[in-house]
């Protein structure tokens, strides 16, 4: 990462880690929920956020991988409140069930990480029918975000400490389809695309993010919506795209971050002074960018929260 090591205005570059973006930030009395918290920059954004004191909430769909991260985690930080929750974010009685356990737990909830997500899958389509990136990185963290909001806001109040939500997007959302969101082709194999796919759900989450943000600013909440890029991250999201492994492996120590600086930005945003009040914004190498004109879209942004209201609607049994 040598190649970009050049500082923004945030005073951080890509080559920042997640805890040089954080040191000296006290997280204490702070409780995050950090979804995919077992693998990856998950575990990294977990792993710093208990170090600075923050109680981390890790949700995984193997609970048996995330109690050893937990151990893991304690072992190097005794001092670490860590816990480990089930959720599959693939199915909406799984993100259900957690979200009412969690919001039974009598935990408070200052920061939602919404980071877990799959990566240019072959098509599949998810338990409730709904094709497998879109189900994942989208409308499960949709769901997961709705459910949990009237505890962020009822703990805002309490505590006098804003809340943030950090959806964790890409730089690939750009390469969507052409037409952005496929509305009305959403769980059709034909056209399928593994990368357009995952480009499709990554711009939904900045599109969800802006279009939450707005609905905060609107009702006077003090908490915010952000999104991030992490930058090209050499983790087992790319398992199912054989030739970018293979160029990891070649120019990786020159061109991808490793886990360290992965985790940084999203931390950046869920910890940092800097961040306060800022919401609607996408951010990369702990800076703000621009992201693409169709990210920006109101229209869009307003039509996707809709259509995903929608497609969880039928999704859910009637009782």
């Amino acid at each position: 990462m040598w190649l970009f090591n050049r500082k923004g205005a945030s005073g951080f570059s890509a080559s920042s880690t997640a805890e040089e973006v954080t040191e000296g930030i006290d997280g204490t009395g702070l409780t995050a929920i950090v979804t995919g918290g077992s693998s990856g920059i998950g575990t990294e954004t977990a792993r710093v956020l208990a170090l600075r004191g923050v109680h981390v909430v890790m949700g995984v769909r193997n609970m048996t991988a995330g109690r050893e991260v937990k151990e893991a985690m304690v072992k190097g930080n005794p001092t670490a409140k860590i816990d480990a929750m089930e959720l599959d974010l693939s199915s909406i009685a799984s993100v259900r069930k957690f979200a009412e356990e969690f919001n039974s737990s009598g935990l408070p909830l200052s920061i939602l990480i919404n980071n877990a997500g799959v990566m240019a899958t072959p098509f599949m389509l998810s338990k409730d029918n709904i094709e497998l990136q879109f189900a994942t990185n989208h409308l499960g963290h949709f769901l997961l975000t709705n459910l949990l909001l009237e505890k962020m806001k009822k703990t805002a109040l309490e505590s006098g400490r804003e809340g943030r939500i950090v959806n964790v997007s890409s730089r690939r959302h750009q390469f969507s389809y052409r037409e952005g969101i496929r509305f009305d082709k959403i769980n059709d194999p034909s056209g399928y695309n593994g990368l357009s796919a995952y480009g499709q759900s990554k711009l939904a989450n900045i599109l969800h993010a802006n279009e939450l943000s707005r609905r905060l600013k609107e009702n006077g909440e003090e908490i915010t919506a952000n999104s991030v890029h992490p930058g090209a991250v050499a983790t087992d999201l790319f398992r199912h795209h054989s030739f970018v492994s293979g160029l990891i492996g070649l120019l990786g120590k020159y061109m991808i971050k490793n886990v360290q600086q992965g985790a940084a930005t999203t931390c950046y945003v869920a910890l940092h002074p800097q961040v306060k009040g800022v919401s609607g914004y996408y951010f990369s190498d702990s800076n703000k960018v621009e992201a693409s004109p169709q990210a920006n879209d109101s229209e869009l942004a307003k039509k996707l929260w809709n259509f995903s209201l929608n497609m969880i609607d039928r999704c859910t049994p009637v009782s």
